[in-house]
């Protein structure tokens, strides 16, 4: 019987009426569309916009709880209100009502403007995201037999990485019957360390071998 039901509900053209302000649809007639998710039995549908908001504030109609611990747009206190009466303020104001600690009980909701409030909070998280700098760790490989030239460039590969806070890892490498000469690579791994003695460097991990390489690890001085 129940399928039944369904099944003829599919076919039914309706009218709904729809609050702009909420996530949730009001039925005057029970009616069937792609987009709705029923109840059947209840007054209020979810539409697919309020499964798309999980992410966003809880506001307006969409706040559930009886009573709020409501804050103006004037920053003033107004203590546990009931959730009705909070709203109406907002709408008295032309303003919206968000739970900005939904965990606290009762939650916490201030009447502001939504649409400045969601830029500020868009605004700080893009200039939280400037502020933060990913540490990458640039890798220079070379021989223990290197030239004078080289070396230069390598010292100054070294200069650059460090001045824009990345991490350096050094590699001596040896090949074949290099090993035999391991002593040069740690030579040249001290080389490089007094060399960039002057520079706001970190040893972090001393030369040792490693496989058949010699390699150490340079970080940039945290200021304090």
């Amino acid at each position: 019987m129940q399928d039944r039901i369904l099944y003829a509900i599919k076919f039914v053209l309706t009218f709904c009426y729809i609050n702009k302000t909420s996530d949730f649809v009001n039925l005057k007639i029970l009616c069937y569309h792609d987009t709705c998710n029923y109840n059947i039995g209840d007054t209020t549908i979810a539409t697919n916009d309020n499964r798309n908001n999980k992410n966003q504030p809880i506001m307006n109609e969409r706040i559930r709880a009886k009573e709020v611990r409501l804050i103006d747009d004037k920053g003033e206190n107004h203590g546990v209100v009931l959730t009705s009466k909070a709203l109406q303020m907002a709408y008295d104001a032309d303003l919206d009502l968000v739970l900005i600690n939904p965990n606290q009980e009762p939650p916490v909701a201030k009447i502001l403007d939504f649409g400045k409030y969601k830029y500020e909070l868009e605004k700080r998280a893009k200039e939280a995201k400037k502020k933060q700098h990913t540490v990458d760790i640039k890798e220079i490989k070379i021989r223990y037999k290197i030239d004078t030239h080289d070396y230069q460039v390598r010292i100054k590969s070294i200069e650059k990485f460090i001045a824009q806070g990345n991490k350096v890892k050094i590699v001596v490498m040896l090949r074949g019957r290099e090993m035999q000469h391991s002593n040069l690579a740690f030579d040249l791994a001290n080389r490089f360390l007094a060399d960039i003695e002057k520079m706001p460097v970190v040893v972090e991990k001393k030369p040792q071998l490693e496989g058949r390489n010699v390699t150490m690890y340079l970080g940039p001085q945290t200021q304090s």
